[in-house]
């Protein structure tokens, strides 16, 4: 019988109290009871609304099912099929505007917690069974990527999974792009993001850090020394800023300089070569996403802090 319970099994947290002094993860994650309590609340629909809200088409009753059975392994298989990223997807894809939109369970209920269980999958396969993954057998084609974000790592993983030689290249000094300095630590272990990284150097992607596409070598170059097809994924590195008075003063940052110093080089940290200001109060302009991450992560430096947002709550 399927669990009916209207609402999800709740996330195990950090107390708040705890958490803003302290960078780790806020969300601690399912315990095996608890993922395979969330399982059940899952209806195996006919037509799998909410495999159409994915963009890379997960299999997520499939996966869930093999959860419900305890068959925690079988589940990452079947979501390894089409995600390269299962770990970094389970805990920061939208999934309240992806999958569980579509979640039947949520018409009249909370969706089923599709996002945690994936992540709860990938968490246990990396501690209990992470062995190094077989390298594809080539196909004799070569594939450039230009950055080691999200959208170069996907894309990297796919294309290796079908047997191409593939080759990032990634202007800052380690992979992982926006995973590694725009999204917190407290949301995002950087341990989890090189950990999946490593899984795609097994499947035999190379990565080439510290090169500019463009400055370091050209587009036509790489076409000259084989590559066949060139992927691009620049990223969103730059920020734009507003045009208004006082915008390069000292003590004003982008989000983009702010979260990077944080989460890339560590300013938080005591004696860190890329210090930040420790402000008493602060002001953060905006109110998505990363907007959110700027406030958290000042709140954590111990400022008072104040969201301006344009638009009504």
């Amino acid at each position: 019988m399927p669990n009916m319970s209207p609402k999800k099994a709740p996330m195990p947290t950090q107390d708040p109290e705890a958490r803003i002094t302290n960078f780790e993860e806020v969300a601690m994650g399912y315990t095996p009871q608890m993922a395979v309590e969330e399982a059940e609340r899952c209806l195996h629909c006919k037509h799998k609304p909410c495999v159409q809200g994915c963009p890379v088409n997960v299999n997520i009753p499939d996966f869930i099912e093999k959860v419900k059975e305890g068959d925690f392994e079988e589940a990452y298989r079947i979501i390894s099929l089409t995600s390269s990223l299962p770990a970094v997807c389970g805990r920061v894809c939208p999934q309240e505007s992806q999958c569980e939109k579509y979640c039947v369970r949520g018409i009249k209920t909370e969706p089923v917690a599709i996002g945690r269980l994936e992540r709860f999958v990938a968490d246990t396969h990396r501690t209990e069974h992470d062995v190094p993954l077989e390298k594809p057998e080539t196909n004799g084609h070569k594939v450039a990527v230009v950055g080691a974000g999200p959208a170069g790592l996907t894309a990297a993983g796919d294309l290796a999974k079908m047997g191409y030689e593939v080759t990032i290249f990634e202007a800052l000094h380690v992979a992982g792009g926006v995973l590694m300095y725009g999204i917190p630590e407290f949301r995002l272990p950087k341990e989890i993001v090189q950990a999946e990284i490593r899984h795609l150097k097994e499947l035999g992607v190379d990565i080439v850090t510290n090169f500019v596409v463009g400055r370091s070598d050209t587009i036509d170059s790489l076409i000259e020394d084989g590559y066949e097809a060139i992927f691009i994924g620049s990223g969103a590195g730059l920020p734009n800023f507003m045009g208004m008075p006082g915008e390069n003063l000292k003590g004003v940052y982008s989000a983009n300089e702010f979260l990077t110093r944080i989460n890339l080089m560590k300013a938080y940290k005591e004696g860190s070569h890329t210090p930040i200001q420790h402000p008493e109060k602060t002001v953060v302009v905006g109110g998505g996403n990363v907007a959110m991450d700027a406030a958290r992560c000042a709140r954590r430096l111990g400022s008072e802090v104040h969201i301006v947002y344009r638009r009504s709550l």
